[in-house]
């Protein structure tokens, strides 16, 4: 449900002259509404599905948390999911540097709006589960 809201702020992002900021907004929204969603706390979800054979990362979290407790609250819910996830990717981009792998400056110039993109559809999912 909450990918029918992107067009809306692909469009105001435009209007704003946000140009820049739409590519890793839009990005992080498709990442935040199909892979981070608040039902992850749920084994079986469809969120869980979507990540295929990395779905077993989230056991742990599914463990942690119960369904709309803390994983649904609008500030902490998605932070949690932030954080856990930023463990494992940390611990990839430590591997990955010490093959020799370097990041483009470009990335850091997307974390913002792509973190923005993110959290937009993780409020969305929580206030249409309140309705």
């Amino acid at each position: 449900m909450e990918l029918a809201f992107l067009p809306v702020f692909i469009l105001v992002g435009y209007l704003l002259r946000l140009k820049t900021a739409l590519l890793p907004f839009s990005v992080g929204y498709l990442g935040g509404s199909l892979l981070l969603s608040p039902d992850l706390d749920l084994r079986g979800s469809r969120a869980a599905r979507r990540w295929g054979c990395l779905r077993v990362i989230w056991w742990p979290y599914a463990l942690l948390f119960r369904h709309r407790g803390l994983s649904h609250h609008p500030l902490f819910g998605p932070l949690t999911r932030f954080l856990y996830l930023g463990a494992w990717l940390a611990g990839l981009g430590v591997l990955l540097v010490r093959l020799g792998l370097q990041f483009p400056p470009t990335l850091w110039a997307w974390l913002i709006p792509a973190l923005v993109g993110l959290w937009v559809p993780q409020l969305l999912h929580i206030l249409l589960d309140r309705l």
